[in-house]
């Protein structure tokens, strides 16, 4: 029997999760926003056969103090479209995954965008479905507060029914550009969605082809119940927060338990825990860098880093105090959940607790390029994962020592690809391409 085959996404937007990335001798400064640095990276991530390249988006500058604003290198980005569309044309084979809010965007935008990225592409894109959970991003689209959470989800499920519908609009054999006849397009072929629901009201048609993947990859990124559920109702890869190893196959196990409950096949789904790796000679110079790269996050950054998780102000907090009860909100609420059992189990001060997060504080492999594929390989073969979303925790040298060093032992053990299996993300992937809902074959 075929060995199981790991699957790896990169996170890169930021550039680096970790707050203190952009001070770490050696790296580069401005790495999230400058362009010729982001096409050395990608060049370099799809010559080691990643599956993906991952744009994450921020709707407002992150709602933390000016004391800890000042020292992030995520108060400037590029927006995911504009980049990834240039990004395809330097690339061949490697997947582009933007995120797209079902929030504060309307469906008939999200669905031209991602139509347009993955013919511009070949067929290389994914939607990355998010509802938005820093609350200030309503402030900039008009809104007095963030819409609550339950009801977020629910538009979010309207949402994508209608942008996947919109794809559907046209038969892949629609645009027939007949010159003798005079035909461009089959108006048979042709479908007018006519949505009306609770949220949204979308005639279409979509007026762009069907993409080349039928749909771009259906990703999401919500672990709170709700967010499980949708899910297991649509998505096709599933970036989870990283914990212990049980934690990650209790959720597989749940999600997947989910898609069967409703008729879909659990392996056209791929969950990939977001996983922060630095590589060492040895597990201790490992350390040693991890360490160092922590010592550069101001403790302005991390008390806030601890705010925004929270979805409440910590600086009044006791720093050598326990965590005081935490309000509920409508930011992430699983984000949330995840710090208040971390900071119970490991009997953390908020001090302490700050500079966990203030660095990066969810699943962290640390070690040589062996110890790292152990655990990579006891998680995939434990059903803990499909693989990973990789974190990296300085650029340009912490991405290069893994493709280098960390994707060929990835390779000798057989779980990890030498060539890609196709042009297409869905082909990579090992997904199905969709019917379309209103024309057959």
């Amino acid at each position: 029997m075929a060995k199981r085959q790991l699957k790896l996404g990169a996170f890169m937007r930021p550039i680096s999760i970790h707050t203190g990335a952009w001070r770490y001798p050696g790296a580069w400064p401005d790495a999230n926003f400058n362009f010729d640095h982001i096409k050395t990276l990608i060049r370099k991530l799809e010559a080691g056969k990643f599956d993906a390249f991952f744009m994450a988006d921020h709707l407002a500058v992150l709602n933390m103090p000016i004391n800890a604003l000042k020292r992030s290198h995520t108060v400037t980005s590029f927006e995911p479209f504009t980049l990834l569309s240039a990004l395809s044309a330097v690339t061949e084979n490697i997947g582009l995954i933007a995120t797209g809010s079902t929030t504060f965007d309307e469906p008939y935008h999200v669905a031209r965008r991602f139509a347009s990225l993955d013919h511009i592409s070949g067929g290389r894109a994914g939607w990355n479905i998010v509802t938005t959970s820093n609350p200030d991003a309503a402030l900039n689209f008009g809104l007095d507060d963030h819409m609550e959470h339950a009801e977020r989800y629910k538009r979010a499920r309207e949402f994508y029914d209608v942008v996947t519908g919109l794809w559907d609009s046209f038969a892949d054999d629609a645009f027939v550009r007949d010159v003798e006849s005079g035909l461009f397009v089959d108006p048979d072929k042709m479908h007018v969605l006519n949505q009306k629901g609770k949220y949204l009201s979308v005639r279409g048609p979509l007026n762009i082809a069907r993409p080349v993947q039928g749909w771009p990859v259906i990703v999401q990124a919500g672990a709170s119940d709700d967010g499980r559920q949708l899910a297991a109702e649509t998505a096709e890869a599933v970036f989870t927060g990283g914990g212990s190893l049980a934690d990650g196959q209790k959720l597989y196990a749940d999600i997947k338990g989910r898609m069967e409950k409703i008729g879909r096949d659990p392996e056209h789904l791929k969950i990939l825990p977001g996983a922060f790796v630095v590589v060492g000679d040895s597990v201790e110079e490992a350390k040693e860098k991890r360490a160092l790269l922590d010592s550069r996050v101001h403790y302005d950054s991390a008390i806030a880093s601890l705010s925004v998780i929270l979805g409440t102000d910590a600086s009044g907090f006791d720093p050598d105090g326990q965590l005081p009860p935490i309000p509920e909100t409508n930011a992430s609420k699983s984000g949330r959940q995840r710090l208040v059992e971390v900071a119970a189990r490991d009997k953390l001060t908020v001090r302490q607790l700050a500079q966990r997060v203030g660095g990066y504080g969810g699943l962290a492999f640390v070690g040589t390029p062996q110890t790292i594929a152990d655990q990579m390989e006891e998680w995939l073969v434990g059903r803990g994962s499909d693989g990973f979303n990789i974190m990296f925790p300085y650029l340009p040298q912490g991405l290069f020592e893994f493709v280098d060093r960390v994707v060929p032992e990835l390779q000798k053990r057989g779980i990890f690809r030498t060539e890609y299996e196709g042009r297409t993300l869905r082909e990579n992937l090992g997904l199905p391409r969709p019917e379309n809902q209103f024309f057959a074959g």
